[in-house]
């Protein structure tokens, strides 16, 4: 069984009722996700041996979070236990034409504060096979991001391959650092990159002809040029994954994926998803289910395949996890979308 180990924040997701606005009514539905986290939880449902290493305070807040990581089988004996908060984030669903909104309270948190030195990175990657990041959590400090750093050159050291999820977060870069200065510096240590192409023009600072983000269109030829210049860029790139989304509303969305690697350029078969129940964790379903592809299916093209699938079950799920198992996404994959009960 394969070993990935991912680093990054959980947070307390506080979500209004159904399609509501935030405090329309006075609850909120409580659970936990944020970015690494999702990706460890799909990847142990999906059949990997999962680690993640986080920073969480010692009250009841972070041991629900534990729990509720640790529920499915993913190994948390590494979390460092500091500071004083859980980061929050406040989620309301959108529909129609009305879009999603989230709101951030995550100053401060547990994970904001650690720095280099605060994990024996040797010892977590005693046996790893894979390493992932997101660039979620360098934007959260100067020290979170150095973090990050010593974590990928630890994790390549000791023979782990390493992907970064870029994960621009507009909101969050606000500490000095612009993303394309520190996000440089983490995908240049990374075998796999994975992000959308706005991540990628804006993350990164490389922009291709025609990719438009936010325009909601797929031209395949721009994204293509778009993975040929991030590769261009970043030469020690094995992978390069570029999810496509084309929202026509926030109910409807194509879903397809692009990817440039040892086989050359290809796009996955596109699926339109017509109910969404839940996007939150999409990409991060994406990308568990492209490292599972990559460390145990057989080829690449297969692995893209599986990462769209696996994604394209996640919006119809919710909260932040992907809580689809790898016999659903490959019968998805076999062509059996029809959802007809299964007795």
């Amino acid at each position: 069984m394969k070993h990935v180990v991912t680093f990054g924040e959980i947070m307390l997701r506080l979500k209004s009722p159904e399609r509501e606005r935030l405090f329309q009514s006075p609850s909120l539905e409580a659970s936990f996700g944020g970015g690494e986290a999702n990706v460890a939880v799909s990847l142990s449902i999906l059949g990997a041996r999962a680690s993640f290493v986080t920073a969480l305070p010692a009250n009841p807040v972070g041991e629900a979070a534990l729990r509720a990581v640790r529920a499915y089988g993913v190994d948390v004996s590494q979390v460092r236990r500091s500071g004083t908060r859980a980061g929050i984030y406040f989620l309301e669903t959108g529909s129609d034409m009305r879009p999603s909104e989230v709101v951030y309270d995550r100053a401060g948190s547990a994970i904001a504060e650690v720095g280099p030195g605060d994990f024996d990175w040797k010892a977590i990657f005693q046996g790893a096979d894979w390493f992932h990041v997101t660039g979620i959590t360098p934007a959260l400090s100067q020290s979170a991001a150095e973090a990050c750093l010593e974590a990928a050159a630890a994790a390549r050291a000791a023979g782990a391959k390493v992907s970064v999820d870029l994960n621009y977060r507009k909101k969050l870069w606000n500490y000095g650092v612009k993303a394309p200065q520190m996000m440089s510096r983490l995908v240049a240590l990374a075998d796999v990159l994975i992000a959308n192409e706005e991540d990628i023009q804006l993350g990164l600072g490389l922009a291709a002809p025609g990719a438009d983000p936010g325009k909601g269109e797929v031209e395949a030829d721009a994204y293509r040029k778009l993975a040929e210049r991030t590769k261009a860029s970043f030469p020690g790139l094995k992978v390069i994954a570029i999810t496509l989304r084309e929202s026509r509303s926030a109910d409807r969305n194509g879903w397809s994926a692009a990817m440039l690697g040892a086989s050359g350029f290809r796009i996955s078969r596109q699926y339109e998803i017509l109910d969404i129940v839940d996007r939150v964790g999409g990409g991060d379903s994406f990308a568990a289910g492209l490292i599972f592809g990559l460390l145990e299916l057989e080829d690449e093209a297969r692995a893209l395949e599986f990462a769209v699938a696996a994604s394209a079950l996640k919006h119809t799920i919710p909260g932040d996890v992907n809580l689809a198992t790898r016999a659903e996404v490959e019968r998805l994959l076999g062509g059996d979308g029809s959802g007809r009960v299964s007795r």
